[in-house]
């Protein structure tokens, strides 16, 4: 999923940049040649003249979020995200958390078998906290960022099981049951990535990877997050 985000975020960086390109310069001076001008390249975020504060846009990737950036100066900023997990990608460790969550009116005397879950919902808030450092020195309006923040995660589950055991009066019994379960946790993320910011138009785009380590319910658990995704600034 990660790749084919990133396939678009490129065709659409492409597509903003390519009014960039320098027009072919006349060898002679003419009344034409004035109609010729160079597109004024313009990095809302890092620029010193007219720096903008704040930008709202969207990621894509694990998790797809809305994404609202606060620029407190050119090196430190702080994001605030909202949205939803990337459930599919999850879908092995929910499967092996099930026997956790089964109902307490099942007994030892019966065989519980997991069939299937459905990820009901699977929100997530997430604030992080950025330094920035500039790369103008290889591309113009380019910044490298690392930072860490906090993210909080509610998941609503519900599992599908064959269950087989012995009744009261000794008869074998098969049944398939249903199990919904709510998880709530909370973790740390640490966060490194590059951001661009330099077109025509006052956007900046981002790549990033995050490092998320439960601090809850699965104590322990680390896993790879990450995504790229466009904002607009003012």
């Amino acid at each position: 999923m990660f790749r084919c985000a990133a396939i678009v975020l490129i065709m659409v960086l492409g597509a903003l940049s390519f009014g960039v390109a320098q027009p072919k310069k006349l060898s002679v001076k003419s009344p034409q040649a004035e109609q010729y001008s160079s597109p004024v390249l313009k990095c809302p975020v890092f620029n010193k003249i007219d720096f903008h504060k704040r930008a709202i846009g969207i990621k894509f990737g694990d998790p797809i979020a809305i994404s609202y950036k606060y620029y407190e100066n050119k090196h430190w900023s702080f994001v605030t995200e909202i949205g939803k997990s990337t459930s599919g990608l999850y879908s092995k460790y929910y499967r092996e958390a099930f026997k956790s969550y089964l109902p307490d009116s099942l007994t030892k005397n019966q065989n519980v078998q997991y069939l299937a879950h459905k990820t009901l919902s699977d929100w997530f808030v997430e604030v992080k906290f950025l330094h920035q450092w500039e790369l103008s020195q290889l591309v113009e309006g380019l910044n490298l960022f690392v930072g860490v923040g906090s993210q909080w995660r509610n998941t609503s589950l519900r599992y599908n099981y064959l269950y087989e055991g012995i009744d009261s009066q000794g008869n074998q019994q098969t049944n398939v049951g249903t199990v919904d379960h709510s998880r709530f946790t909370y973790g740390l993320v640490a966060i490194s990535g590059i951001e661009y910011a330099c077109f025509t138009l006052p956007l900046s785009a981002f790549i990033e990877v995050e490092y998320f380590t439960d601090g809850l319910v699965d104590t322990g658990y680390q896993r790879f997050q990450g995504g790229v995704g466009v904002r607009y600034s003012f």
